[in-house]
C-alpha cells in the first residue's frame, strides 16, 4: 500500500484538491442562477447541457468504481505497480455526484422555461443513442471476463470525448450570434480554476511518490483539464474580446445609430 512520504505535499494535494472541487462546483451555479433569473434558457445550448449530462455521468461511475471498488483498485494495482497510489481521490467523486445533480437541474429548467425556437438537435439525440449502446455493449463484455478496470476506462474515454464535442455547439452558437448572452462566462472562469488546480494537486502526488503514473495512469482526468482549459480560453476570447457586453451595448444605442448616420450626412438627401 502506498503511503505519502511528505506531509506538506500531502496537505497541499488535499487543499488544490478540495480547491479544485469547490471551483468545479460552484461554477454550476452561476448559469443555473441566471436561468432562473430569466425564466429563460435562450443563449443556452441544449445540445451542451445533454451531453453534459453523459460526459459527468461516466466520470461519476468512472470515480466512484475506482475509489470504493476494492476489486477495480486490485486491478489498477496489478497493472501499474503495486505501490502506487489509487489516483481518484474523496474530492473526485463529490465533484462528479454534484455535476450530475446540478447538469440535471438545467436540464429541467429547459423543459419549463422559455427555450424559444431551441432544441436538442438530432445530431447529439444520434450520440448520444451511439455512446450509451456501446457502453452498453461493454458492461456485457465485462461482466463475462470480469475485466472492470477496462470496463471503467471505457466510461473515463467516454467523458473525455463528451468534453470535446459538449463544447462545441455553445461556441458555435456564440460565433453565430455575434453574442455570449445568456451563457455565464462566471462559470467559465471557475471551470478554468478548478482545472488549474487539478494540475497541481496531480503534480504534488508525482512529486511525492517519484512517479508519474498518477498522470498516466488517470488519463481520463489529465485529458478532461487539457480540453476545459482550452475551450476555458477559447469562451472567455468570445466574451471579453470578440463579442464583449459593452460593444454591443454600443452598437444598440440610439447615440450610436446618430453618430452613425451623422458620419454618412448624404445618405438621408
Amino acid at each position: 500500500m502506498a503511503a505519502w512520504n511528505s506531509v506538506p505535499l500531502h496537505v497541499s494535494y488535499e487543499v488544490l484538491g478540495w480547491f479544485a472541487f469547490a471551483s468545479w462546483s460552484i461554477s454550476f451555479y452561476p448559469q443555473v442562477i441566471l436561468n432562473f433569473r430569466r425564466k429563460s434558457v435562450v443563449g443556452l445550448n441544449f445540445d451542451f447541457v445533454s451531453l453534459n449530462l453523459t460526459k459527468h455521468s461516466s466520470y461519476l461511475i468512472y470515480n466512484a468504481s475506482l475509489y470504493f471498488s476494492s476489486t477495480v483498485q486490485k486491478q489498477y494495482r496489478d497493472r501499474f505497480g503495486q505501490r502506487e497510489m489509487i489516483p481518484v481521490a474523496a474530492n473526485d467523486v463529490a465533484f462528479s455526484v454534484h455535476a450530475v445533480l446540478l447538469t440535471a437541474i438545467s436540464l429541467f429548467q429547459i423543459a419549463v422555461y422559455d427555450r424559444g425556437s431551441q432544441k436538442i438537435s438530432k445530431i447529439a439525440y444520434g450520440i448520444l443513442l451511439v455512446t450509451w449502446t456501446s457502453a452498453a455493449v461493454c458492461f456485457f463484455v465485462a461482466l463475462h471476463n470480469h475485466h472492470w478496470l477496462w470496463l471503467i476506462s471505457i466510461f473515463s474515454d467516454i467523458q473525455v470525448c463528451m468534453t470535446i464535442i459538449k463544447y462545441i455547439p455553445q461556441a458555435v452558437m456564440n460565433f453565430m450570434r455575434k453574442s455570449t448572452e445568456g451563457w455565464s462566462i462566471v462559470n467559465i472562469l471557475l471551470d478554468f480554476s478548478g482545472s488549474v488546480a487539478n494540475y497541481a494537486q496531480m503534480s504534488m502526488q508525482s512529486i511525492d511518490q517519484h512517479s508519474w503514473v498518477n498522470f498516466y495512469g488517470n488519463i481520463g482526468k489529465l485529458q478532461l483539464s487539457l480540453v476545459s482549459v482550452f475551450f476555458d480560453i477559447l469562451f472567455m476570447c468570445q466574451h471579453y474580446l470578440l463579442y464583449p457586453v459593452k460593444k454591443r451595448k454600443l452598437e444598440a444605442s440610439p447615440e450610436h445609430d446618430n453618430a452613425k448616420s451623422s458620419d454618412r450626412p448624404f445618405e438621408n438627401v
